[in-house]
């Protein structure tokens, strides 16, 4: 990867790599779900809460991983094995790899997919009663059978197990080999051995054999669970309007009915609620959005939406902004840390920030709330039904009363009572022939 974050910590449509096959094994019933790591890797970041690490003291192979978790193996009853770089498992395959071991009452059950160019990766190969007889390795072809490099079934690197036999099986595992590794898949003729049937689940989708390697890989497995989730919104009765050009992460929910238009991205734990509808060109990260809302090419982080409220175009809602009911972001508004009540309208060219904004109030074009005074922050409260007249600077901490107004222009340093109507001194004086005078001033510099 070329990368000072670990590999699997890399995030795939917004989740770390390596929480994929966890939450795949958790919602597939997995009662006890162990990562195996190295010494010097910490994951924990990565990891869904109540997932074990177990370390590998020293990186002796899949066999040796495997080992390392040995007290787990000996208290289960069947283990599953998923590759923390194969992201594109879910809980339904994994349900269906048990469901094959379990209906065969096999001592180990091997994932399996049948490639059109099964590269080299390992074959499999059965006997006469389609069990697998044997997994033949084939990175060096020109040492290996013509027939069995023609077999299309290949090793996902998947396995269920019957936990006693496993345990049994690890124990006289060797790494009598030219890496010096212990191998998971020598395991199976051991079984074989002990009479225990080792059979395949075939997978329908060969996208589960999908591993990264390097960010290529990367972003080839990020392609396809893009493709997953977006078919899976509009399979749950999302419009998506141009799929080509539309992101949206793992995490996101969104209810039936809701419209997402080209050029959005749906990051982090966003929801939207039925009948709303997002874009063309938004972002919304980590950012709830109610039933029947319009947010339309603005970027929200981490804000809060309300039902029927209308956001944008270009607003930035940013971190703690809460739109009402039916309330009103409009063009070029910038929200930060305040509240704008039901039915309020902050229309266009307005900042606000550290401010409540009380229900069906409106803030004036070019009003700001000027919360900071270089070293603190400071609150503005504006009541309900108040007016903010344009181009006003609320100089925090000021506080509006209810119904009432402020002027065009007015920098409010006091707090204005209930119905009452502030303004400020800015007394207009006009200077005779002054374009006259600069003009000649221009033309002397540009002389010289």
């Amino acid at each position: 990867m070329r990368s000072s974050l670990p590999k699997v910590l890399h995030p795939v449509c917004g989740r770390p790599m390596v929480a994929w096959p966890v939450i795949a094994a958790r919602e597939a019933g997995a009662e006890r779900i162990a990562v195996i790591v190295s010494p010097d890797r910490d994951l924990t970041a990565g990891l869904p809460e109540g997932t074990e690490t177990v370390i590998q003291p020293e990186a002796d192979g899949t066999g040796g991983a495997i080992r390392a978790a040995h007290d787990i193996v000996r208290d289960s009853d069947t283990v599953v094995v998923l590759s923390g770089d194969h992201p594109l498992i879910n809980a339904e395959i994994v349900g269906a790899l048990l469901e094959t071991h379990r209906a065969a009452a096999a001592g180990a059950t091997v994932m399996t997919v049948e490639l059109d160019d099964p590269s080299a990766y390992g074959r499999i190969v059965r006997d006469a009663d389609g069990d697998i007889e044997a997994i033949v390795e084939t990175k060096n072809p020109e040492e290996v059978d013509p027939e069995v490099l023609a077999i299309r079934e290949i090793n996902t690197g998947t396995y269920a197990f019957a936990a006693e036999p496993l345990m049994e099986a690890l124990d006289q595992l060797t790494n009598d080999n030219s890496a010096g590794e212990y191998y998971l898949g020598d395991v199976l003729p051991m079984l074989r051995r002990d009479g225990l049937r080792v059979v395949a689940h075939r997978a329908t989708d060969p996208n589960v054999n999908l591993g990264v390697n390097n960010r290529v890989d990367l972003a080839a497995v990020t392609a396809e669970a893009r493709h997953q989730i977006l078919e899976r919104h509009m399979l749950d009765g999302v419009t998506i309007i141009d799929p080509l050009t539309t992101w949206i992460e793992a995490e996101v929910e969104i209810a039936a009915d809701a419209t997402i238009e080209p050029g959005c991205s749906l990051r982090g734990s966003t929801s939207i609620g039925a009948d709303s509808i997002i874009g063309p060109h938004s972002t919304l990260v980590d950012t709830s959005v109610g039933e029947q809302a319009r947010v339309v090419q603005s970027h929200l982080d981490r804000a809060k939406v309300g039902n029927l409220a209308v956001v944008g175009p270009f607003a930035h809602l940013r971190p703690d902004a809460e739109i009402g009911q039916r309330a009103k972001a409009g063009a070029f508004v910038e929200i930060k840390k305040s509240t704008i009540g039901e039915g309020a309208k902050v229309p266009h060219l307005a900042y606000v920030g550290d401010a409540e904004v009380g229900e069906s109030a409106n803030v004036g074009a070019g009003a700001i709330t000027a919360n900071y005074d270089g070293r603190a922050k400071h609150p503005t409260k504006i009541g309900e039904g108040a007016r903010i007249g344009v181009n006003n600077s609320l100089v925090a901490p000021v506080d509006i009363g209810a119904g009432a107004y402020t002027g065009a222009g007015a920098v409010i340093r006091e707090d204005v009572p209930d119905g009452a109507l502030g303004v400020s001194s800015n007394e207009q004086r006009n200077i005779e022939g002054y374009a006259e005078r600069k003009a000649e001033a221009s033309d002397a510099e540009g002389a010289e």
